[in-house]
Order: structure tokens, then C-alpha cells, then sequence
């Protein structure tokens, strides 16, 4: 019985110096543990930081710088107002408005063009008519819009769009000979539409107020 008491009490002393040599002690002089948070990696092992850049104003691509001031006017008198938004929709109009004079449809241009705008077209439809002609036009592309004026005239805002757009075009006779054009070759159109809008009016919509090539 002696004997194993004397074992246990071996094999106890080894651990005890085991646990020693490994994990050392604690003299009362140690600098205490700081929590993960506020432990510091040593200066030749921190990763290297590149502070970034400051941030630069960047021009959008889509306004001309002449027209900032105008927009600014406009999202003054209008919150609602979006830029984005506004291209958009821009290039939707400019697309259908010019689908609605090519086939001559005068009530569609009621709704996309102010008066002024209307009756320019209703003449120039009533003159393809009168010489037998007929459209056989397609907008192949939009390459560019850019909004290249804009200012507050009252309560009316108005915005000058540049497109600069790829379009097949073809004039018939009425037994559909090619008179003049051609839908294998594209033409590159530059205009200038302004679309208007009574700001805060009931009506959302910007209708087409003049139009000019670039």
C-alpha cells in the first residue's frame, strides 16, 4: 500500500514540473493580459495600409456643364425631379415621337409635342402626303442623349437633350419605289430637342417644344 502511495506521489511531482516547464510562472512583476481588442501586432508584422484617396467630384458624362445651373434651378422648384429618370424617359419620347411622324399619326404627336411643335409636323406630314410619299424609317440606335441646356423660364422648366442617333432611312412612292434613302445603310442624325413642363402642375409629363439639328 506504501508502495503505491509513493508512486502516486511520484507521478503527481512529475505533472506539477511538466506543467511548470510549459506554461512558466506568474511572479506578481508581469504586465497584465490585454483583452484581443486591444492587443498590437509588433510594426514589422502590421499589414501595410495605403490610405485611400480622397474622393473627387466626378462630371457626369450626360450633362454639359453649361446646363448645371439650370438643372439645379429646376430640382429647386421641383424635388421630385430625377436625372436620370428624365433621360430615360427622354429617349423613350424621342424614339415614339419620331414613330409618330414617320407614319403620320397626328393624334399620337398630341400627346408627345406642344402646339407649336404639332402643327410643324402636321405640315410636313401633309406635304409627304400631297407628293405621294411614304416613310419606311427605323431608329436603329441611340448612341448618345445629353442634356445640354436647362433653365427655369417662369414655372416652366425646360431642358435642351442632344441625341446623336443611327437611323435607316427610306422615303417610298405610293406603289413603294424607293425614292430616296436606304434600309441597308444607317444615317447619323444629330438633333436638339427641348422638352417642356409646367413644374409642379398636375401634368408629369415633359412634351417636346422645339427641335434643331446640332
Amino acid at each position: 500500500m506504501l508502495f503505491y502511495v509513493i508512486l502516486l506521489a511520484m507521478v503527481a511531482a512529475f505533472l506539477a514540473l511538466r506543467l511548470y516547464s510549459v506554461l512558466g510562472k506568474r511572479t506578481g512583476h508581469e504586465q497584465p493580459l490585454k483583452p484581443a481588442e486591444e492587443r498590437v501586432a509588433p510594426a514589422n508584422l502590421r499589414p501595410a495600409i495605403t490610405p485611400l484617396p480622397e474622393a473627387r467630384e466626378v462630371a457626369n458624362p450626360n450633362i454639359a456643364p453649361p446646363a448645371e445651373k439650370g438643372l439645379r434651378a429646376i430640382i429647386a422648384a421641383d424635388s421630385s425631379f430625377d436625372v436620370a429618370q428624365f433621360l430615360e424617359g427622354a429617349r423613350a419620347a424621342y424614339g415614339m415621337t419620331l414613330e409618330a411622324f414617320w407614319k403620320g399619326d397626328e393624334e399620337a404627336l398630341t400627346h408627345l409635342a406642344e402646339q407649336p411643335v404639332q402643327h410643324a409636323f402636321a405640315d410636313a406630314i401633309a406635304a409627304r402626303t400631297a407628293a405621294g410619299h411614304v416613310l419606311d424609317n427605323r431608329l436603329v440606335s441611340i448612341e448618345h442623349a445629353k442634356i445640354e441646356d436647362a433653365s427655369v423660364e417662369g414655372r416652366i422648366g425646360r431642358i435642351t437633350v442632344r441625341f446623336d442617333a443611327d437611323i435607316a432611312a427610306v422615303t417610298r412612292d405610293a406603289e413603294g419605289n424607293v425614292v430616296a434613302g436606304s434600309m441597308s445603310d444607317a444615317v447619323q442624325t444629330h438633333d436638339l430637342w427641348t422638352f417642356a413642363r409646367l413644374l409642379k402642375g398636375d401634368d408629369p409629363n415633359w412634351k417636346l417644344a422645339e427641335t434643331d439639328e446640332a
